[in-house]
């Protein structure tokens, strides 16, 4: 085992941090017990289970970090480091997010209230895409079930004494994979052809979301809807989740619509262009709202409990 000690900027909760990567208490693939989170990660041809738990928070937070594998490599750590990184935000500077916020009557309550969340990414856009494309039409929870199944067959697995884990897929790892595999396990027809489709252009060198870092939103829109399976809402998604544009609130999500209009609200259904409307006066921190919605209706709905050290950060 590997084990060593990591320094997110704060202010930082892990609580916080891991729900709103992992979205559903039904997700098994980002694992949450209360106080450490899991995920197994592939490394090449191996995989390692990673642990992290937090040790302090307030002004020093630190994370401890343990990764469990068969062989441990010299790139072991630097990988494991890496992925913390990207999946729980621990290097992301909200500063100027908290000090627009202060004061403001309906932001300021909401970014105190969940004080240290860090914005997720997930870990290669491949799964960022195949999340959302799973999670078209169907309600979230329904959406990741389906994953589960997914890297349940498809995904590498670790062995613990006591249970077995899973990684997400990797597009090398559906190689042989067939479209009715992806049937029997939920997704419709035209979902099957767009994951494979998307497997085989990452496996050519052909497509990486990485790649459109550089490209405005609305150029990245572009080129991601070009892909098959992909239109405005999996592509708005993919640039918050997958390339970490903190201002992008993806308007086509009926579920975040509904967060936004509880929170200021509203009793009218909201459309894409009303999104944007009522959102202008915050339009910087657009991504950065929708995450808090989505842990206020976490909280809301039993999910997610405020811990005493949350609540110290919003005094």
């Amino acid at each position: 085992m590997i084990e060593f000690v990591l320094k997110p900027r704060p202010p930082f909760q892990l609580d916080l941090a891991v729900w709103t990567l992992r979205r559903r208490p039904e997700n098994a693939v980002d694992q949450w017990d209360g106080s450490v989170y899991r995920r197994v990660l592939p490394v090449k041809e191996e995989v390692a289970l990673i642990e992290v738990a937090q040790l302090s928070s307030g002004g020093r937070p630190r994370l401890s970090v343990r990764v469990h594998s068969d062989n441990e490599s010299l790139g072991l750590r630097h990988e494991a480091t890496a992925a913390v990184e990207r999946l729980l935000g621990i290097r992301t500077d909200l500063a100027d997010f908290y000090e627009f916020a202060a004061g403001k009557p309906q932001l300021g309550p909401l970014a105190a209230r969940f004080r240290g969340m860090k914005p997720p990414r997930f870990l290669t856009g491949f799964e960022c895409l195949a999340n959302a494309i799973a999670c078209q039409q169907f309600s979230l929870a329904a959406g990741v079930q389906i994953l589960n199944r997914f890297s349940e067959t498809f995904g590498k697995s670790f062995q613990s004494s006591d249970s077995r884990s899973f990684a997400f897929p990797r597009p090398e790892d559906l190689s042989l994979t067939h479209e009715e595999e992806l049937r029997a396990i939920g997704f419709s027809r035209h979902k099957a052809v767009a994951l494979l489709g998307l497997a085989r252009l990452e496996r050519a060198g052909e497509f990486k979301l990485d790649q459109l870092q550089t490209l405005s939103d609305e150029a990245a829109v572009a080129e991601l809807c070009r892909l098959r399976g992909v239109g405005r809402w999996t592509a708005e998604y993919a640039l918050l989740r997958g390339l970490g544009r903190h201002h992008v609130f993806p308007g086509d999500d009926v579920g975040a619509r509904n967060n936004l209009c509880r929170w200021l609200g509203l009793s009218e259904r909201l459309d894409y262009e009303n999104v944007a409307r009522v959102l202008e006066r915050w339009k910087h921190f657009g991504g950065l709202i929708y995450f808090h919605l989505l842990l206020d209706k976490l909280a809301t709905g039993g999910h997610l409990r405020l811990t005493p050290s949350v609540r110290d950060n919003t005094s």
